[in-house]
């Protein structure tokens, strides 16, 4: 069987943005699409996952709510990391972020990356 092709999509803008919303978007797609889909979230991206950030949040109005597309990434098993120094400057810890996501160093985007995996930023 084969493995199915990976995309990592690392996050840099937060909730203020419209890029994020086409992140989140985009790796939505790509779950719809079969792809092996991991996310990282970097500076002020973070704020994504924080409990109770995406409720509020609805940047494109053509887009289901972000809350739903970040569920949706959870749901499919998809991994979400949080830089570790981005998550710390900002007083953070796991428990202040939603269920399924961990905060994980760099090799989580490069372990994907040594095996193949596409890598979109926004």
């Amino acid at each position: 069987m084969n493995e199915k092709r990976k995309l990592v999509v690392v996050i840099t803008n937060g909730l203020d943005n419209e890029r994020s919303s086409v992140a989140w978007s985009i790796a939505n797609g790509g779950i719809n699409a079969g792809l092996d889909v991991s996310i990282f979230l970097v500076s002020n991206a973070v704020d994504w996952v924080r409990k109770g950030s995406a409720e509020r949040a609805h940047l494109n109005p053509e887009d289901p709510t972000m809350k739903d597309m970040i569920q949706n990434v959870i749901d499919n098993g998809c991994q979400i990391g949080v830089c570790p120094p981005c998550a710390k400057v900002r007083g953070y810890s796991e428990s202040d972020f939603i269920d399924g996501v961990t905060i994980v160093g760099s090799m989580a985007i490069h372990e994907p990356v040594m095996e193949g995996a596409a890598v979109l930023t926004f």
